[in-house]
């Protein structure tokens, strides 16, 4: 059981170690993939950004109020495409900005705020590098000792759990688990006149 308990141990550790080595460089294929959104979400808005700065000095929020006062229902529906194009633009800046930190924080980030589709659609087309920057090797390092340290813990428990179980097992209900005796001096008697045994 040691043999393979010591082989599983050292299977888990390179297999985190390469899993934290990829992290890095899923976080940059995302990164750019939510970077060619905001790129797109830029070139939708930027027709009105024109007709703001044409018409009210630049301000898009006067001209997104001014749709939106409009008594012509088209009018008005196009300030609300427009408020959100606006909406769209800032929070997709303010994710690019939070990937712009350091590999930790960006991990972190992710695993808080990540959209879904996009993670989804950056994984299947998601290419495996392994990052050989100081701070991807760190993260695989950090990755791997903390996997190590849950596969530690877990393999106790389930050993305790397992002795327990065995100790319930083998004892009979009305009767008491019987105690080790104590050894003491007198117990053993000399063998070849250097030796003890019991």
């Amino acid at each position: 059981m040691l043999f393979v308990r010591g082989l599983l141990d050292r299977l888990l550790v390179v297999c985190a170690v390469v899993a934290g080595g990829l992290v890095p460089g899923f976080i940059a294929q995302y990164r750019q993939r939510l970077g060619g959104r905001l790129d797109q979400a830029r070139l939708d808005l930027e027709p009105w950004q024109r007709l703001a700065d044409q018409f009210h000095h630049g301000d898009i929020r006067t001209l997104i109020q001014y749709h939106l006062d409009s008594g012509d229902p088209k009018f008005h529906a196009e300030g609300a495409v427009i408020r959100s194009l606006v909406d769209t633009v800032q929070q997709l800046q303010s994710t690019v900005d939070a990937l712009h930190a350091s590999l930790f924080r960006q991990v972190g980030y992710l695993l808080l705020h990540a959209d879904p589709g996009l993670a989804r659609a950056t994984f299947n087309d998601w290419v495996p590098t392994f990052a050989l920057s100081a701070e991807g090797i760190v993260f695989a390092l950090a990755f791997a000792a903390v996997t190590w340290l849950v596969f530690q813990g877990a393999w106790r428990l389930a050993a305790l759990a397992g002795q327990g179980l065995a100790g319930r097992a083998s004892a009979s209900p009305g009767e008491p688990i019987p105690q080790p005796r104590r050894l003491s001096p007198g117990d053993g008697r000399p063998r070849n006149g250097s030796q003890w045994r019991r």
